[in-house]
């Protein structure tokens, strides 16, 4: 697995990117941000969650922790393979031909959003140079903390070649950590919808940065990123469409996936990354 207006599972970060690689860079993993761009909010149909423990104790207090059923579940993905043949033939030879999907990478909320604004917009190893200097300042991964990034000061950040304006996502991103507008925790119990609303309301994080978060950071399984244009060419190629679907029309092509578009969505890289294999094949020859 891996990182749409067309930027490249690692994935590199630039919002929207066309391959999950380019979303993998974003997050340094598989989760990209870019500048938002103002697209509209889209609905998602809420899921069931599913209770993971008890409880979870912080200090004095306990409270109930809940999270929303993960690709990472063992035989999620089988279920979600099944389940993708039997309601769409097409991408059922699609399927056949591909390796399944593994989505395993585990990285806090905090830290995956973190990096993704780090990531975007720049090429993988820019991006990750960039991102190991940071992780210096913060003292390694475990550092990277909300009060931590917010003692960094914008002429700090500057110097190992962070942008101002990134440097304003982070202590954005970070201050809506400190005031309990967001944490690990609530985002994720939060269902698609609220997350949504929720991360798009931090500068710097748009759209299509929270679905490859969804996706590639918390393995939310229906996920569907209408903005990404490797998905938008990948339905437009596997339906034979006149011209690359807009939203609307995505929702309505690609309903059939349901509960497991995230899945299809994968998918639909692994058909743009083929086709351009091809290509690349034929001109050489």
């Amino acid at each position: 697995m891996g990182k749409p207006r067309t930027r490249s599972h690692s994935r590199s970060l630039v919002e929207p990117s066309s391959t999950p690689e380019s979303a993998a860079a974003a997050a340094a993993a598989k989760v990209s941000l870019i500048p938002c761009s103002s697209s509209s909010k889209i609905p998602y149909r809420q899921r069931k969650i599913r209770k993971l423990s008890t409880t979870t104790t912080t200090g004095a207090s306990s409270f109930p922790l809940y999270t929303v059923k993960s690709l990472s579940v063992k035989g999620e993905i089988d279920l979600a393979l099944e389940h993708l043949r039997n309601s769409d033939p097409l991408l059922s030879t699609l399927i056949d031909t591909n390796k399944p999907p593994t989505f395993d990478s585990q990285s806090p909320p905090f830290l995956s959003l973190a990096r993704s604004i780090l990531y975007q917009q720049l090429a993988p190893n820019a991006a990750k140079s960039i991102y190991t200097r940071f992780l210096t300042l913060c003292g390694g991964e475990t550092g990277v903390l909300p009060e931590n990034v917010l003692s960094l000061s914008a002429l700090q950040l500057r110097e190992i070649g962070i942008s101002g304006r990134k440097a304003s996502y982070l202590h954005d991103l970070a201050d809506n950590f400190r005031n309990g507008s967001l944490s690990d925790s609530s985002i994720l119990e939060m269902n698609d919808d609220t997350l949504l609303t929720s991360l798009t309301a931090v500068k710097g994080i748009g759209v299509w940065s929270v679905h490859m978060f969804m996706i590639f950071s918390l393995h939310r399984p229906d996920v569907l990123p209408v903005g990404d244009l490797g998905v938008r060419k990948g339905v437009q190629n596997l339906y034979g469409l006149k011209e690359l679907p807009q939203p609307l029309q995505m929702e309505q092509v690609c309903e059939k996936w349901r509960p497991y578009r995230s899945v299809g969505s994968w998918y639909m890289w692994r058909l743009m990354e083929a086709k351009s294999l091809a290509n690349k094949v034929a001109k050489k020859s």
